[in-house]
C-alpha cells in the first residue's frame, strides 16, 4: 500500500508502486512512474514521462520532469529516468530530454543532488555521483560514476566529466575533465589527481599505476592527447590508466592544461 496525502494530486495514469509516500500538496503527472519505497516530499512536482526508481528520497519543493529550457523543444515525447536510492534535495530542477539530444535525461543510482541543483535536458549522470548545492549543469553534460561536483559550479553544455573526478566549488567548466583528476577555477584547470577520492575506492597499486601516466599527460611538454596516444600503445596499461587515456584521446572539447598550483601533491 502507498501512503498518499489527501491534498496531493496524482493524475489518472500515473504508476505508483507499493510503499510510496507522497506528501501534502505534491503533484504527480499522468505519465510518471514512481518505484517502490520512494518518498515524494511536500509540494514536490513530478511531471512528464518521468521514471523514478525504488527507495529514492525526493525532498519538498523539487520540480522534475519539466520541459527543457531549449527553444528547439516542441513538445516531443522525451523522458527523464532516475535510478534507485537517489536523494534529491530541496528546490532541485531536472528537465526531460530533447529529440535532438537522444530524448532521455538520465540520473544513475545512488546519486546525491543537494539543494538548488539544475540538471538540464539530455544530461547523462552515472551511478554514485555527488552534486553539491547550486550547481548548474547545462544541456548534454555527461558525468562519470562517482564524480563529485563542488557547490556553485557551472558546467558548460556538451562537457564531459570523467569517473572519479572532482570539481572544486565555484568552478566554471568549459572543457572535458578526465577521470580521476581534481580541477578547479574559472575556467577550470587540472591541478592534480583526486588522490583522496581514489584512496577510498582503489588499491595503492592501481593509484601508483596512474601517477606516471598523469605526469606524462599533464606535467610534460607534450600535449595531453599526444601523451595519451603514446601510452595506449602499451599493452600492459592498467584498466584505470587505459580509461584515463581513452577519455583524453576521444575528447571533442579538449581537456584543460594543468597548473602548478599544487605541485606538492603526492604524485
Amino acid at each position: 500500500m502507498s501512503n498518499i496525502h489527501s491534498t496531493a494530486i496524482v493524475e489518472e495514469g500515473a504508476t505508483i508502486a507499493s510503499g510510496v509516500v507522497i506528501g501534502a500538496h505534491a503533484f504527480i503527472g499522468k505519465e510518471a512512474t514512481i518505484g517502490e519505497g520512494t518518498t515524494i516530499g511536500r509540494a514536490a512536482h513530478v511531471e512528464g514521462r518521468t521514471t523514478i526508481g525504488s527507495n529514492c528520497k525526493i525532498s519538498p519543493l523539487v520540480s522534475i520532469g519539466t520541459p527543457p529550457q531549449d527553444l528547439k523543444y516542441n513538445g516531443e515525447p522525451t523522458s527523464l529516468v532516475i535510478g534507485d536510492r537517489v536523494v534529491i534535495r530541496e528546490f532541485c530542477q531536472i528537465n526531460i530530454g530533447t529529440a535532438g539530444g537522444g530524448g532521455v535525461t538520465r540520473i544513475g543510482s545512488d546519486c546525491l543532488l543537494m539543494g538548488h541543483v539544475h540538471v538540464a535536458h539530455d544530461n547523462q549522470i552515472a551511478n554514485g555521483c555527488i552534486i553539491a548545492n547550486f550547481v548548474a549543469l547545462a544541456g548534454h553534460v555527461e558525468i562519470g560514476e562517482f564524480a563529485v561536483i563542488g557547490g556553485m559550479s557551472a558546467i558548460h553544455q556538451f562537457t564531459r566529466i570523467g569517473a572519479y573526478a572532482m570539481i572544486a566549488g565555484a568552478s566554471a567548466v568549459s572543457q572535458d575533465i578526465p577521470p580521476y583528476v581534481l580541477a578547479e577555477g574559472n575556467r577550470a584547470k587540472i591541478i592534480g589527481l583526486n588522490l583522496t577520492g581514489l584512496r577510498r575506492r582503489f588499491s595503492r597499486e592501481a593509484i601508483d599505476a596512474l601517477k606516471p601516466i598523469y605526469k606524462e599527460a599533464f606535467r610534460s611538454r607534450q600535449s595531453p592527447k599526444t601523451a595519451a596516444e603514446k601510452a595506449l600503445q602499451n599493452a600492459a596499461l592498467s584498466a584505470e590508466a587505459k580509461l584515463f587515456c581513452e577519455f583524453i584521446v576521444s575528447s571533442k572539447r579538449g581537456v584543460p592544461r594543468s597548473v602548478a598550483q599544487k605541485e606538492k601533491e603526492e604524485i
